[in-house]
């Protein structure tokens, strides 16, 4: 999946699961240093501070890996369970859709307003100067019917822990979309026309919006590119294997490509620099296709920690942000003494892992199952 994409057709993809966990500890990494800034942390003594603000920063590009999976996941689960993708059951997708995403983000944003209504800050909607205010049944709506990322346009940044969701709004409307442009289009050239058409819109689209973020990094046609990616990967990986000493040589470059575009950063990257990440992360998925995971691999306790941060990474994505918001709660952004820095890191991560698992232990997985069950019988 993506943060959301899972199938109880296919079984877990190693480098997929991989490939999520490093895109989520992208995203936890940049939300805590634009709280607590780690240019000034301990890390310093380390690391030039030109390389940790561009390993912190630019965890967006975390995002459009997330966008990429989402498409190769959900092209190829579809191609997997019903054969071709004009065939697609569209009550079926949106059955399965629903019951992975409304459980945990209820919760979610239940948690959120209630902590803005006891007047925590970071769960506050706050009306920037000359900006308009936004109450919370507007907000939540906005979450809820996938244009939350339409209202930060309106309203700008109103609520800091809301706020990161806007990129659910740009899947759930490729979950809207994908099913009936298989259904509608129903031949193959012409739904793989739609997506190219995408990845060539995205970055025009990005270069008329190039000074502002919220529109060339949150908009719809700004991500559906990364999302078209990935479904155009899944059709390539049915015909094209990227094995043997060629196929590994390819997929290097791709890495290659990834790590040098994320460190080069956003700023003056805006056209094409989530182009390069897409791009890169797609060819990284066509490998994963068949892939054979090696021994080492298989015993890694570091890729081990990574495939459990990608598996669990929709939950980690909703409650990280509460967790963060929470401590900025009792530790102002900016007024962290630096030597805390690592330590407050640590348990960053390790509280919204706990909260995660349990979330996914006890109350989004049985419920996900317990809803599919309902809606495909009925």
């Amino acid at each position: 999946m993506s943060l959301l994409s899972g199938s109880s057709v296919q079984p877990r993809n190693f480098r997929i699961d991989v490939l999520r966990g490093i895109a989520i500890s992208l995203v936890l990494l940049l939300h805590f240093h634009l709280s607590y800034s780690l240019v000034d942390s301990p890390l310093a003594d380390l690391l030039p501070a030109v390389f940790i603000k561009s390993l912190a920063i630019n965890g967006n590009y975390g995002v459009t890996m997330f966008f990429v999976v989402s498409g190769y996941l959900i092209t190829s689960t579809t191609l997997k369970r019903y054969g071709s993708l004009g065939n697609v059951d569209v009550r079926g997708f949106y059955a399965f859709r629903f019951a992975r995403i409304v459980p945990c983000l209820a919760v979610a944003l239940a948690v959120i307003v209630g902590l803005g209504l006891l007047g925590q800050p970071a769960f506050m909607n706050i009306a920037k100067p000359g900006w308009p205010q936004v109450g919370y049944p507007v907000a939540v709506l906005s979450v809820l019917t996938f244009w939350h990322n339409l209202l930060m346009q309106h309203a700008w940044y109103f609520n800091y822990a809301m706020n990161i969701y806007w990129s659910l709004s740009v899947e759930e409307v490729f979950y809207l979309a994908f099913p009936l442009l298989c259904f509608g289009l129903k031949r193959q050239w012409a739904i793989v026309a739609v997506w190219l058409v995408a990845i060539v819109a995205g970055p025009g689209y990005r270069s008329f919006h190039a000074h502002d973020e919220i529109y060339f990094m949150y908009g719809y046609l700004a991500c559906f590119d990364a999302v078209a990616f990935g479904c155009c990967a899944a059709l390539v990986a049915q015909r094209v294997g990227l094995h043997g000493w060629a196929g590994r040589q390819i997929q290097l470059a791709a890495a290659c490509l990834l790590a040098v575009t994320y460190l080069r950063g956003i700023h003056g990257n805006e056209i094409f620099g989530f182009t390069a990440i897409a791009a890169g992360t797609a060819v990284l998925l066509v490998g994963a296709h068949n892939e054979k995971v090696s021994a080492w691999a298989l015993r890694s306790r570091a890729l081990a920690g990574l495939r459990w941060l990608g598996r669990h990474s929709y939950e980690l994505y909703l409650f990280h942000i509460i967790v963060l918001g929470l401590m900025r709660g009792v530790v102002a952004r900016g007024q962290m003494q630096p030597e805390w820095k690592l330590p407050a890191l640590v348990f960053f991560v390790a509280a919204s892992v706990a909260v995660a698992w349990a979330i996914a232990r006890f109350y989004s997985e049985p419920m996900n199952a317990w809803l599919r069950r309902r809606l495909l019988a009925s």
